[in-house]
């Protein structure tokens, strides 16, 4: 079967007996997560987990699960295996995590804890929860987060600026896989930028040339937000704003940054898309009123102007042009 150059990896232990069920966990987490872990259900006989990882460049791995109460060990024989990446986790759920042999410490929901796998660590959680998983370069890391390594461990509370992007980020990444190694290059760099950023507050250290790619990530997730509600008459920055958590004013800087404004990538897109329904719909079937509305206009005056101003013809004249050149086509040709 073929797959995605970036295709993410399933596991469910739904189908496997009762019995081999943590055999199968360990194997999947060596070869698509993380190795060196020893994972602990507390209850043997409710043992329940799904799991996803995708491997990405630079040795960025992104991986999402649902599990059933456990205990997860870094344990002193395991760390033989030389691994000195780090790894962050976010939860769903409070939790207890002890590093180093120190006491264990209750992280919050929503806090994301980032440790090296250098070093003893061990994470508990009684109840059905989901993680999220990031495995880094501790090299690459460290690079954009100088002294990283002064500390073994790091608890970013939810609040913190920019983990909702990070968070954000790499939830997009597990729902659309990049297809091709250009994308996921840029992608990992993205999310090694947004971490350190996080990392900004705490770690001592230059993190501010991350600042242009984290504009860069949030112009993206702004751009999909708009694209996908663009034929929607209601669309407005106020409401993109309130649903990616960011004041009208920073929407505003990150198209400026692009060198246009929101309501002209808005009108342009719409513009855009409306050439397609005119080339693609019957004539008869679709008049240039309802190709109007359906890109997103309020009306089809200020359509008209919008588009005579950007093609230099009005639509009625764009469609009858595209038509005769189409009629003069050699049958046969497209």
């Amino acid at each position: 079967m073929t797959t995605a150059p970036f295709a993410m990896q399933r596991l469910s232990t739904e189908e496997i007996p009762r019995g081999e069920r943590i055999a199968f966990l360990h194997d999947f987490m060596a070869r698509h997560v993380w190795s060196g872990r020893r994972l602990l259900p507390l209850d043997r006989d409710t043992i329940r987990v799904d799991l996803e990882a995708m491997a990405l460049p630079s040795e960025l791995v992104v991986s999402r699960g649902c599990f059933t109460p456990m205990r997860g060990i870094r344990a002193r024989d395991l760390l033989q295996d030389g691994r000195q990446n780090y790894v962050w986790t976010v939860q769903d759920d409070e939790r207890e995590i002890s590093v180093g042999g120190k006491p264990p410490i209750r992280v919050a929901a929503g806090d994301l804890v980032l440790v090296s796998e250098a070093i003893c660590h061990e994470c508990r959680h009684g109840r059905p929860t989901s993680f999220d998983f990031v495995s880094l370069d501790r090299r690459l890391l460290a690079d954009r987060a100088p002294r990283l390594d002064l500390e073994p461990s790091y608890v970013i509370p939810a609040a913190t600026e920019g983990l909702s992007l990070l968070k954000d980020y790499v939830a997009l990444l597990r729902r659309n896989p990049p297809g091709s190694l250009k994308l996921a290059e840029a992608a990992a760099r993205h999310v090694y930028d947004l971490t350190a950023l996080v990392l900004g507050g705490v770690v001592r250290g230059g993190t501010e040339r991350s600042e242009t790619s984290i504009a860069a990530a949030r112009y993206r997730l702004v751009r999909r937000d708009v694209l996908k509600r663009l034929c929607d008459r209601a669309l407005d920055i106020e409401a993109v704003a309130r649903r990616q958590g960011v004041t009208v004013r920073y929407v505003q800087r990150l198209f400026e940054n692009a060198g246009t404004t929101f309501s002209e990538f808005v009108r342009g897109q719409r513009l855009e898309h409306a050439v397609r329904l005119l080339r693609e719909r019957d004539l008869a079937a679709s008049t240039i009123t309802a190709i109007a509305y359906d890109v997103g206009f309020s009306d089809v005056s200020s359509f008209n102007r919008a588009f005579r101003k950007r093609f230099d013809a009005t639509p009625s004249e764009f469609r009858a042009d595209f038509l005769s050149r189409r009629a003069a086509r050699p049958e046969g040709r497209e």
